[in-house]
């Protein structure tokens, strides 16, 4: 067997695994091997922003996940898209840019994990901007992960956020500003009218350093144990196996699905699920896989009566490439997303917005995957805070299987309350004036879809996630069972382990997660340079 030996070694180059290997090999004391289950950022369609439609199910550049059936969702299988390339899910997502609420960090440290509340985490938030506001006490500049206001807006977005004003909603021209609530334009994980992934805006700099070595298409295993310490991980690479020593520590940066099931297939997790797989049980710890969470979405869809939407045909999918490449300009250069709303709804539980609007001027059914012919444009609704938890298990013993989701949406019916008032706003907002000259048929849910019955029914043939996952590696002290990691995100009994991802939040952010997910790798990253 191969083997190698390191400082640190991270396990996955993700929105998390490239922040640290940025921050960690920045002064060149640390020996710090990065392994990448998938392959290089190279596929052109992630750097251009509107690309994001051709990178839908690409296998690729993406794990491809699939739910369990779901109960409450008529026992459909819901498609999880996960990055496996550089850059992880930040190389794939639609890059806007938000943080979630300061209370959503306050909750975090009163859950007992100290030093996640809101004014220790800003100065991380401002560290990792490069913000086209400059600096201010909001917003970073000169960090390594820009963030811009897009440059192509669509007609229809700007229709979307002067009917919601109509609306009485009010404009909010910063969500991450002094108040989230309100409606407006996302800023976006963009530079010069192209993605700023982790992978482009912390990675690419710090591979010239000599104590980083980056390893793709490397697929680790599982986490070397010896006398209760992660000493290494053992890992494939082009056919053969080989083993990563780590004299300092082992980082996971799996995400919420590759973490926990890593833990899982090292030993480390609640004993009955693994002895189950045909496992073995190294450590005893019932939260790892526990306290999934996500944000699960409606889409409210209409057809367009003027052709402005995104909804090309192949020839002017031939002339926005054209001139996107040729100017880096136009709809080539578009999130998509461009727009937005956070409100509140009547189940909300205090005054803080709970549902989450993004507006597509195109007709988005099924992730994109099902194209709908004609123009249209989208309103998705999803709900903020959601009390339905669901979990992560090992499919079995092979751990290059992918393991089971059971995400378990709706089991708390007030989420379902949630999304049916974001149904009805999302009707009401397209029902004012400034959309009379593009509003045609509802196609979802559908103008006779009018009663509580019918809407449900809606939800739970049409739902899908927004791929929001978090949680399942959760925070919290040691005397919690649930908890996976201490608030410095060492594994609880085990030395030299930590996670460092979306699934350490002990609850979900009222907002996308990935700036979440970068600011937590750059609050870890002082932890670790100060040592154990």
């Amino acid at each position: 067997m191969i083997e190698s030996r390191h400082d640190i070694v991270i396990v996955g180059a993700g929105s998390a695994g490239c922040v640290l290997a940025n921050r960690l090999s920045a002064d060149g004391t640390l020996r710090v091997l990065l392994l990448e289950a998938g392959g290089a950022d190279r596929n052109p369609f992630i750097h251009m922003p509107a690309g994001i439609a051709r990178l839908v199910d690409d296998p690729d550049i993406d794990w491809r996940y699939h739910t369990e059936p779901e109960p409450h969702l008529d026992g459909r299988r819901l498609y999880w898209p996960r990055g496996r390339v550089l850059g992880g899910s930040s190389s794939i997502n639609a890059m806007c840019y938000t943080r979630g609420q300061p209370a959503d960090y306050d909750d975090w440290a009163a859950r007992g994990n100290p030093g996640w509340d809101s004014a220790s985490v800003l100065p991380y938030f401002l560290r990792m901007e490069d913000h086209w506001r400059g600096a201010s006490a909001w917003h970073g500049a000169g960090g390594p992960l820009a963030v811009s206001r897009g440059s192509a807006c669509n007609p229809l977005s700007r229709v979307f956020v002067a009917a919601a004003q109509s609306l009485g909603i009010p404009l909010n021209d910063d969500f991450n500003g002094a108040r989230q609530e309100g409606v407006g334009f996302y800023d976006v994980t963009q530079r010069d009218g192209r993605r700023c992934s982790t992978a482009v805006g912390y990675l690419r700099p710090a591979r010239v350093r000599p104590g980083l070595e980056v390893r793709t298409r490397a697929r680790t295993l599982r986490v070397l144990l010896e006398a209760g310490r992660a000493v290494g991980v053992e890992y494939l690479e082009g056919g053969s196996l080989r083993t990563a020593r780590a004299d300092r520590e082992v980082i996971l940066c799996g995400g919420t699905i590759g973490s926990p099931q890593l833990l899982m297939y090292s030993g480390i997790g609640p004993a009955a699920a693994l002895g189950a797989a045909g496992l073995p049980v190294a450590h005893d710890r019932p939260g790892v896989g526990a306290n999934l969470q996500d944000h699960l979405d409606v889409c409210t869809l209409y057809r367009s009566l003027q052709p402005v939407t995104y909804d090309f045909n192949a020839l002017q999918q031939a002339w926005v490439g054209l001139r996107y490449l040729l100017t880096r300009s136009g709809p080539g250069a578009s999130n998509v997303a461009e727009a937005g709303a956070f409100l509140r709804s009547s189940v909300a539980e205090d005054s803080r917005p709970d549902i989450q609007l993004h507006f597509v001027p195109a007709q988005l059914d099924d992730h994109g995957r099902h194209r709908l012919p004609g123009h249209g444009f989208t309103v998705h609704a999803c709900a903020l805070r959601p009390r339905s938890r669901g979990r992560i298990l090992p499919a079995g013993s092979d751990p290059l299987a992918a393991p089971r989701i059971e995400a378990r949406y709706l089991v708390e019916p007030s989420d379902l309350d949630c999304l049916l008032e974001g149904i009805a706003v999302s009707r009401e907002i397209v029902a004012q004036s400034p959309f009379d000259a593009f509003r045609g048929r509802e196609i979802f849910p559908g103008a006779d879809a009018r009663d509580r019955d019918a809407l449900h029914a809606f939800v739970r043939r049409k739902a899908e996630s927004i791929y929001h996952p978090v949680g399942t590696c959760r925070m919290g002290p040691a005397d919690d069972p649930g908890a996976v990691v201490d608030a410095r995100l060492r594994v609880h009994g085990v030395e030299g382990l930590r996670v460092v991802d979306a699934s350490v939040m002990p609850r979900i952010v009222s907002s996308n997660t990935n700036a979440a997910t970068i600011m937590i790798a750059e609050r870890a990253s002082d932890w670790i340079l100060a040592g154990p």
